[in-house]
Parts: C-alpha cells; structure tokens; sequence
C-alpha cells in the first residue's frame, strides 16, 4: 500500500474540506485544553495528516473565563513578554491575565503546543477563542469536539 502525501491545493479546491469544532472551555484544565486544540489546529486527527502541509481544522473556544488551572499555578505561574524597547521586560500572573484577557491565556499555552515554524503562524489563525459562550461563527454549524 502507497503512502498518500496530501497537495496544498487539494485542502484549498475542497477535496478533503475543513470542518468547524467548538469547544467548552467550562471547567476544563488549561494543558489538557491545549494539547487537544494543538492536535486538531494541526490536523494529526486526521488519516490525511501531512507534516509540510495545513490540513488543520478551525476551533472555537467558548468561556475561555471559566477555565481551570491545577495547583498553584493561578498564582505562581508568570507570563512575560517584552515591548521592544529597553527594560521593556513585562510581566503578569496567570490570575491578572484571567481576569484581564481569558483569551490570552488560552492562545499562549496552545501556541507553546505547536510547531516552530510558518505553518504554526497559518493554523494559529484557524483559533477563534471567545470569554463567554456567545461567538459569531453559527453559520459554519461548528460540532462538539470531546476532550
């Protein structure tokens, strides 16, 4: 049996289309949350799964608020970034970045789950991540994706 190494263009002409999910971020923990997101981001869900190419799928994250963090890590865990300009070094804690941006949170720990690469930077815009449990995206009907 041949090995089959899916094209860029059959994923874009609709051969092998995408599909929506959406996920309840409700009680969930964060990593777990994560790695889930990662795998369908990249498409290794599916028999189709080529590594060179997108054949990922799109993901909704609805009350990205209510998600949990195990142990201490609400208040130890640190986020860092930099402005670009010197002593521009920031920081926040994984609390502050809940109540602030709930949807950062989110986006960090799935964006540390993925490849290095210029295809990580094409499935990251496949995540749709929302606070609450409203989000725009109904007419794609998006199924229930179990974690």
């Amino acid at each position: 049996m041949k090995t089959r190494s899916i094209k860029k263009e059959e994923i874009q002409d609709g051969t092998y289309p995408r599909q929506w999910w959406i996920i309840d971020g409700e009680g969930q923990t964060l990593g777990r949350l994560a790695t889930r997101i990662a795998t369908v981001l990249r498409g290794k869900h599916k028999p189709i799964f080529t590594p060179h190419v997108d054949t990922g799928d799109f993901v909704i994250v609805v009350n990205a608020e209510k998600i949990a963090l195990t142990g201490n890590k609400v208040k130890d865990k640190i986020y860092y970034h930099h402005t670009g300009y010197p002593g521009g070094l920031k920081s926040a804690r994984a609390e502050e970045l809940l109540a602030k941006k709930p949807t950062d949170l989110v986006y960090k720990a799935v964006k540390g789950m993925m490849p290095k690469n210029a295809l990580n930077r094409i499935s990251l815009q496949k995540l749709k991540i929302y606070a609450g449990p409203e989000h725009p995206h109904q007419a794609q009907q998006p199924q229930p994706l179990e974690i």
